[in-house]
């Protein structure tokens, strides 16, 4: 019995081998109360690199293995006027993109950095001319680093992109996508890019029952040469939430997300496809309803659960992201969550005080709770599926202390979360195995610290390292975990 006991706990400790006890390690305090933003570039030779927008000034910190801050160094970028618009990092240099005025003109421009913050390159992206009003571009980066989109949407259907060579530093290609049919606030989806530049707009159409033999999903693919599109139907159910990614390594696009039946509130299922935008074949949707056993765990604990008895399906809830599986499948992480505006108010104030009727202010509650994971196989078959316990409650915070941060590791998935969003808190974290085994783990505790934990900005710097900032009271420190 006792050489059982002892098998048994063997293969324990192997199965979850990689739980070694964390070192936390936090910088000193950094006052944030006049700049604009910050970037976590990552590490470079030896040093954890942060990049401040300081409103008037562009400065890089640096930090060492201890987190002790060991230099700074301004940028100095054009005079007239430069707003930062993305900062891009890989392990040998950052690149700053930003847009100024010169006589008149508006222009793009970025500056690559090298690990000391020496300026090594500088190009013009491009020169927008003198224009009315300053483009409100938006940006998105390959997932290798080596590619970033720029683009603007203008009269709510015109898309003008540009994609640049972050390694090359030049200029790849420019288009502009016009659409009589399409509404930006209505039909608009999704974007992508890949790793070779291209850029993908994702629109859907007739997402309601009534127009159910008509919905679908319209993909146009932008590049150097042209523009390819793909007619995607989705006619069975009601799509409740989607999302796409681009798998870089099997050269394909993914979806996955969950369907609705009769009531577009409760999500039924789930369901997964996988594609390539050259193929001629007609992209089949694989979907899968949810169990009982699978709702009630997810549920149980709501209000709305209560009166799920019959299985409804789940509610409230949203994909949050998309996890690449080697073999071409996908894990789809969704979280539970909401928010609630309510008015704050005393009848008997004075008309236009904060406590009247009339000049009451409104709170906004923040739920963030339970974590579902669903892998799926690239046949469309389903693998399996967990649900991860969480709750998290906060007020008038746009939530930026609340749901998690996933980490990835060859061997598995850690999803760290604040089990509390208040300063006296302890952090955990999920480590999930790539067959769905999973075990909770307590990580820290702020208690003392002084820490409110941002993990919706953390960034995994190495496979057993992850950077982690808190904000509060107008102070900045950086948290080091290292597994």
């Amino acid at each position: 019995m006792q050489s059982k006991i002892i098998l048994l706990l063997l293969f324990f400790l192997s199965f979850f081998g990689n739980l070694s006890a964390q070192v936390i390690t936090v910088s000193d305090d950094l006052s944030v109360r006049s700049d604009l933003g910050f970037d976590i570039l990552g590490e470079m030779k030896g040093n954890l690199l942060l990049f401040r927008d300081r409103t008037a000034r562009f400065e890089v910190q640096a930090f060492n293995d201890k987190m002790r801050a060991t230099w700074t160094k301004e940028l100095i970028l054009d005079k007239r006027r430069p707003q930062i618009i993305d900062v891009i990092a890989d392990k040998e240099s950052f690149c700053v993109f930003y847009h100024f005025k010169r006589k008149g003109n508006t222009i793009l421009k970025a500056h690559k950095y090298d690990p000391a913050a020496n300026l090594i390159d500088s190009v013009v992206v491009k020169d927008f001319g003198s224009v009315f009003y300053t483009p409100d571009l938006q940006t998105l980066a390959s997932e290798d680093k080596s590619k970033i989109v720029f683009f603007e949407v203008e009269n709510q259907s015109d898309v003008k992109a540009i994609s640049f060579d972050i390694k090359k530093m030049k200029l790849i290609w420019e288009k502009e996508y016009k659409s009589n049919e399409s509404s930006w606030n209505r039909d608009f989806r999704e974007i992508l890019t890949d790793n070779s530049g291209s850029f993908y707009l994702i629109f859907e159409r007739d997402n309601r029952k009534a127009q159910l033999e008509k919905h679908r999903f319209e993909i146009y693919q932008l590049n150097g040469s042209s523009i390819i599109s793909k007619s995607i139907p989705m006619t069975e159910f009601v799509r409740y939430d989607i999302r796409f990614e681009y798998d870089n390594l099997n050269k394909k696009l993914v979806a996955g997300g969950l369907y609705s039946e009769e009531s577009s509130a409760w999500a039924r299922g789930s369901f997964y496809t996988n594609f390539a935008l050259d193929s001629p074949e007609t992209p089949t949707f694989h979907y899968h309803p949810f169990n009982d056993e699978f709702v009630f765990n997810l549920m149980e604990e709501s209000e709305k659960g209560m009166k799920n008895k019959k299985n409804k399906g789940i509610m409230e809830t949203s994909i949050q992201e998309i996890v690449m599986r080697r073999d071409g499948g996908i894990l789809i992480i969704g979280e539970q969550n909401r928010h609630l505006d309510r008015g704050y108010g005393n009848t008997r104030g004075s008309v236009g005080t904060a406590n009247s009727s009339y000049g009451g202010r409104y709170i906004t509650d923040y739920f963030y709770d339970d974590l579902f994971v669903i892998s799926y196989h690239p046949t469309g078959e389903e693998h399996w599926k967990k649900v991860l316990h969480k709750k998290q409650y906060s007020q008038d915070d746009d939530a930026v202390y609340s749901s998690y941060f996933l980490a990835k590791t060859p061997s598995s998935l850690r999803l760290l979360f604040n089990d509390e969003i208040q300063y006296e808190n302890t952090v955990s974290e999920y480590i999930l195995k790539g067959n769905g085994d999973f075990l909770r783990n307590s990580v820290m505790s702020t208690e003392n610290q002084r820490l409110r934990l941002r993990f919706k900005d953390a960034l995994q710097i190495s496979a057993d390292v992850v950077i982690v900032p808190s904000e509060a009271r107008n102070k900045l420190k950086l948290v080091r975990v290292k597994y």
